[in-house]
Parts: C-alpha cells; structure tokens; sequence
C-alpha cells in the first residue's frame, strides 16, 4: 500500500523458463495464502451481507501478515445453501453479489483469488441433490461423466463464461484452477480423458477471455496427490499440459502429511513430493501445493491437532515446500476446528513474507538439491535449491523430537557446515533466518568453486538459509 491510497494491482503472469510468478511490470509475485471457503467462519458474513466491514477487516489483517492470495470454490456445496446455479444456468442472485462484494474487496485490499468453478469433492459426496444431476434438471447422468458428457461440457463453458464476464477482467483473479483435482473417475475411471477436457475447456476459456478482455488469465488444473501413485498417467496432463500455465498438486501423503505424528516427518515428505514433481516438469514451469493439511487426523479420526504442534507443522512444511523450489510456502486446507488458521500459522506467513526480498525470483531459475546438498550433522535434515548464482535452503533437527512430536527447542545446538553443488565460482552472502521470528541471525561471506560452502550457526530448531551471489 501507499500513501496516496488503496494498492494498485497488476496482473499476475508467467515468463518462459522461469518457475515463479511476476507481474505484468516484472515485479516479483509469490502466492502465500490458504484455502477458505464461502461457509468458513472468516468469509460466511459475506453471504447477503451480513457483515462486510468485519470481512474486509479480516482481508486487511491478512494482507498485513504477508497473505497473498487465497484459493476459494465459485460454489461449496457442502449443503443446500450456496449453490451458484439453481436450476442449471439460473446463476442465484445472493451468490452473484457475494462474489461481487469479495472481488470489491479483495482489490480494495490488495489480494488476489485462486478461484476454482466447482467444488467436485462434495459435488461428488452429493451428486443426488446437485442441480447439475439430471434427475434434478441438469446436464449430467452420472458422476463418471463429468469430463466427457457433452451436455456438462455446455455447462461447464457457461458458468466459466459468466464468471470470466463478471469478474475474470478483475486483478485480484490470479488463475482459474479449471478443475479442483481430477481424477481418473471423473471419466469413467480412464486417466486418458483427462487431456481432452483440458485441451477443450482450457484452450475456449483462453480464447473467450482473449476476445471478451484482450488477454487470458492464467490456468491450472488441480490433482490429489495420492492419485499420481495409483494414475501414473495423471503426471501428464497436470504438470506437463502444454496448455496450462503453472502445476499444482495436492500433498495429501499418507501416514505422514494427513496424520502427523510429528512436525518434521511430513515436512521432509513435501520436500520429496515436491522434488518429484518438479521433475515430472519439462519447461520449468512454476509448481505448488495448492491444499495440504492433516486432512486424515481432522476429517477421520475427529481429531482437531494441538495448536503449538500444529503451527510447527505448518510453519516445518511451508519452508520445506519453498526450500524445495516450489513457488511460496504451500496453501493449507485448515482441517481444525473452528476452520481457520491459527495465530501462529498467519506468523509464519508474514516471515516468510519477509524473507522473500532476499532472493531475486525474477532471476531465479532453481533446481532442486535436496539430495545433492549436505550438511556434516546427520542430525540435521536439509532441503535445497538453486542455481548457478542463488541458493535457498532450509535446516531443521531431526534428532531432537520430544514425546510429543514437536522439535526440543532448548537442545543443544549444532555447529553446521552446509555444501551446495553447481554454484559458479565468486563471492556469496548467506543469510540466515530463523523461522520461528523472522529475525536475522548470521549474515556470512563465503566463496564457491564448484561446490558452495557456507560456514553456519549452529541449529537449536531449524532456520532458513538465502545464499546470493556478490560478485
């Protein structure tokens, strides 16, 4: 923001061969922010406008703790209420203004919106009573015809043109997520009906937004991460879609990420999901986690994780997700109860917020290292990237779990010698961040030949690290 007034946003975009996100100008863009819902606590006063100024309040306290960007449904029919069509092609009044008073605000605010057209986790749960069901009205027979049916292809274009007229023109759109996590039983249990949905959907919302607003926003498609295991096939549509603009996955790991039993364990799970499917990239295309959380815990076992271990997961899998080479910290699906993020989650947002400035994205063109970088403590975990001129890393302690599963923080700390491959040779700054409050422990200069090596503070917990070259 500015003296002179409200921020002026510009329009988020991608540059070839460059993994993170600019603006229109070039300036840096990185999405920090979270998943949130019509219904949540945070945003339900939105709906016939209960209560505006407690929600752009509640936008401004965000943007103030480094929130970027937060990834919503046009509709989340959870139950009867919010449903953004009723009957098919009837766009409900209440819902139309709703939308309109967020975009108002979000731009106002200065924040943007990943805005994904359908909610198909509870479309799916309850397709009997969803205006789309043709036994309802709509265009679909049955749920495994969702990506082939012509008729819900008619639907689909219709609600993205409506959309797109309505508020695609807006700044704060930052990309469509065309459809949240496809999946193989979308159509028919057959992976290969993914590419033609994308390749139909995808390439006449481009068209339709280039004629109606003189240029395209940008587009992804969502997966559950799990589904890759099972669907290898899946890896080709989300991640390497020549058609799409930027990869997002859902990290939703089994044992570790969707049930932690400790704080480090899922952290390192993300950073080897997302080594994976940076690999599975051919054009260095951006890439993140775009829903993450202890869906597991919270959803089956009815269990809402104790606040203090819960920050610590989150602010463990954010770093590990950046260090990682994906672009911001992961979005988190808050799986507590109330559904919000805590205080101490929205503290690491704002230091990671703040430590964003001491890498150049708009030169960064990473790699990941987390196998090739090394550390001379086997106590100590690292995940990496970088490349020729710049480095991130993060550090934390895997040996010192207490019974609760959280990192001792009063441990006796660990002297570090960090190594990272590939730098060029010639002067670099490291600087060393702790996570826990953003302050500046070490600033040292160190040299490369080859093989950077960084002389560094012990670790009581974990911390960043920001290496750049100086000369």
């Amino acid at each position: 923001m500015t003296a002179a007034g409200p921020p002026i946003l510009d329009r988020i975009t991608v540059r070839p061969g460059l993994p993170y996100f600019t603006t229109v100008a070039g300036e840096p863009w990185t999405p920090i922010g979270h998943n949130d819902a019509i219904t949540w606590p945070e945003l339900a006063a939105l709906f016939r406008r209960r209560d505006l100024p407690a929600v752009e309040r509640h936008l401004e306290w965000l943007r103030a703790h480094g929130v970027t960007c937060i990834r919503l449904m046009l509709e989340y029919c959870h139950h009867e209420h919010r449903y953004l069509e009723k009957p098919v092609g009837r766009f409900v009044p209440n819902m139309v203004r709703l939308w309109d008073d967020l975009f108002a605000m979000l731009e106002r605010v200065g924040m943007r919106v990943l805005l994904t057209p359908y909610d198909t986790f509870f479309m799916w749960i309850r397709w009997r009573d969803h205006p789309y069901n043709r036994k309802n009205g709509g265009p679909c027979a049955r749920r495994s015809e969702w990506l082939t049916c012509p008729a819900m292809r008619e639907a689909i274009r219709a609600r993205l043109a409506f959309a797109s007229d309505r508020w695609g023109g807006s700044p704060a759109l930052f990309a469509w997520d065309l459809w949240n996590e496809m999946h193989p039983a979308h159509g028919g249990d057959d992976p290969a009906t993914a590419i033609p949905f994308i390749d139909d959907i995808g390439s006449w919302l481009r068209d339709y937004e280039r004629q109606r607003h003189g240029r395209a926003n940008l587009q992804t498609v969502s997966v559950f991460g799990p589904v890759l295991i099972e669907h290898t096939a899946m890896a080709e549509p989300i991640f390497r879609h020549p058609a799409l603009d930027f990869a997002t996955t859902h990290l939703y790991e089994a044992r570790t990420i969707d049930a932690p039993r400790d704080t480090v364990a899922p952290a390192l799970a993300v950073a080897r999901l997302m080594r994976a499917a940076l690999a599975e990239t051919d054009d260095a295309r951006p890439v993140f986690d775009s829903e993450h959380g202890p869906i597991h815990s919270f959803k089956d076992r009815k269990r809402t994780l104790p606040e203090p271990f819960d920050d610590e997961y989150f602010r463990h899998i954010q770093w590990a997700h950046i260090a990682s080479g994906g672009a911001g910290g992961g979005m988190r699906w808050p799986n507590r109860h109330p559904h919000v993020l805590t205080p101490g989650m929205r503290a690491a947002q704002r230091t990671l917020a703040d430590f964003l400035p001491l890498i150049d994205w708009t030169r960064f063109r990473r790699r990941n290292l987390s196998e090739e970088a090394t550390v001379n403590d086997p106590g100590v975990a690292v995940c990496a990237c970088g490349d020729d001129a710049q480095a991130l890393a993060w550090l934390v302690r895997r040996d010192t779990l207490r019974r609760d599963g959280s990192v001792a923080p009063a441990a006796a700390p660990a002297g570090i010698e960090l190594r990272i491959p590939d730098l060029a040779p010639g002067r670099y700054t490291a600087t060393v961040v702790d996570t826990r409050d953003g302050s500046t422990r070490a600033c040292t200069a160190v040299t490369a030949d080859g093989v950077l090596v960084a002389s560094l503070p012990p670790v009581v917990t974990d911390y960043a690290v920001a290496i750049s070259r100086t000369r």
